[in-house]
């Protein structure tokens, strides 16, 4: 019987939901290397990102160009439309003084003696008043200039589409785009079945949305598994009690088909997240977390976290009464908080999601007001050193072995002002509250497997 052993490193770029934006065309499955080491192990490095739908195919990107270009004609057009017509409506308000003009205009060369001075100045008058002709003549000339570089791109755009026409004529495309889709959900089922692994990178970022104020929070459940594709939008930060929720994603990047679900109690933070259907938040002035189900509209349990900062005791380095941060990654429920016994540093507590008891609980050393945000990752906390442009991901906290290090992960804060950063174990993406708009990150996770068999 022969025995041998592979080892696989696997960089794994986390997908985004099926009905959002993706950030490059560019990005696709890619082996980064693939070799054997020197006991024979295969080595592999893989980035895995989301479904693409081919937008790396040639044709697939000329496609692209030439909507564009026919985008732009259309617009061009557009302007063409509204400008012809407020010109034309000028030159049909100026007939009736032309051919006052004109009239007058005939008298004087039939009877030179008949133009006095006061009629030669009324004539000169009524000219002036036609002068403003002149630039929209001259406008005319130019719009026909452009009407002769319209026709000539249409007729470029046909000879393309053409030859894309001929050369797809070869294929069965829709059948070989059928194929390379089957094969990235295979290949994401895989990766999925993978588990955990380390941070090594952020994408960048895709604006979903810009909606709402400069703080906020946006989610989509967080229970692993769950077909609920329903996402929730709380604005503000400071005393709400307003919570949208939308049937998909579509829904709300149109925002469109929502309902809304009015608190009983209001909030305080942007620290909220939603797990397994219902809504974990931080009771606004007070240390109490409240479960609130959403199916019944009702608070199914609230209890106090004991010796946990509020009001803007303890908060993030953006402020907004962000002093408790709930969240939930592959390993649960958790609460980053602080406390005046750990002197202000973040605290790390896991939670019993039924009954919200604290089932145990990490002192991470760091200062929570020189964190921008944290989020939790695979029960490893990660920190950014702050909310504004030229933020990174600084440090990180490993709650399976109670260590740190501090980190150099650098990511695009696109809108200089992130009030709600949370990850999502389902979907493997960061959410984010940037100054009014809603942004994804997708995330890069390092992780080595070790497979044996005979």
């Amino acid at each position: 019987m022969h025995l041998f052993s592979a080892m696989f490193l696997l960089v794994m770029l986390a997908g985004m939901p099926s009905e959002a934006l993706y950030p490059s065309p560019e990005e696709g499955w890619q082996i980064y290397s693939s070799a054997q080491d020197a006991d024979g192990k295969c080595i592999c490095t893989v980035v895995a990102p989301a479904q693409n739908m081919c937008n790396r195919d040639p044709r697939s990107r000329q496609l692209r160009q030439l909507m564009e270009k026919v985008q732009n004609i259309s617009q061009s057009m557009e302007v063409l439309d509204l400008r012809t017509f407020r010109d034309l409506q000028y030159v049909k308000n100026t007939e009736g003084l032309m051919k006052v003009v004109d009239g007058k205009l005939k008298v004087a060369s039939e009877n030179p003696r008949s133009l006095n001075p006061k009629g030669f100045q009324e004539v000169k008058d009524k000219v002036n008043q036609l002068l403003p002709l002149l630039p929209v003549l001259e406008q005319y000339k130019a719009d026909a200039k452009m009407i002769l570089r319209l026709r000539e791109e249409v007729r470029n755009l046909s000879l393309v589409l053409m030859a894309i026409q001929e050369e797809m004529g070869a294929y069965d495309y829709e059948e070989l785009r059928q194929r390379v889709l089957l094969l990235e959900t295979r290949l994401h089922s895989c990766m999925q079945k993978l588990g955990c692994g380390k941070l090594t990178g952020v994408s960048n970022p895709i604006t979903v949305r810009a909606s709402g104020s400069r703080f906020g929070s946006w989610m989509t459940d967080t229970m692993i598994p769950s077909s609920d594709n329903r996402v929730w939008s709380m604005d503000g930060y400071f005393k709400g009690r307003r919570v949208l929720e939308y049937r998909t994603m579509s829904d709300f990047m149109k925002g469109q088909n929502f309902v809304q679900h009015l608190l009983p109690h209001p909030w305080a933070g942007t620290g909220h997240v939603v797990y397994n259907g219902s809504l974990y938040y931080n009771k606004y002035q007070s240390n109490i977390i409240i479960k609130y189900h959403f199916r019944s509209r009702s608070v199914l349990v609230q209890r106090s976290l004991s010796g946990a900062g509020y009001n803007n005791t303890f908060p993030y380095s953006w402020g907004g009464s962000s002093d408790i941060d709930l969240m939930a990654d592959e390993n649960g429920l958790w609460a980053v908080y602080t406390t005046i016994n750990n002197a202000g540093n973040i605290v790390i507590s896991r939670l019993e999601p039924q009954s919200l008891e604290i089932l145990q609980t990490w002192d991470t050393g760091f200062p929570k007001r020189s964190a921008g945000e944290s989020f939790m990752i695979c029960g490893t906390l990660y920190v950014t050193n702050s909310h504004l442009a030229g933020a990174k991901i600084y440090f990180a906290y490993y709650t399976n072995t109670s260590s740190y290090e501090y980190t150099d992960i650098p990511f695009h804060n696109q809108y200089s002002h992130i009030s709600m950063m949370d990850y999502n174990p389902r979907e493997r993406v960061l959410y984010t509250w940037n100054n009014g708009h809603q942004v994804l990150y997708n995330v890069t996770l390092f992780q080595v497997i070790k497979t044996s068999g005979d």
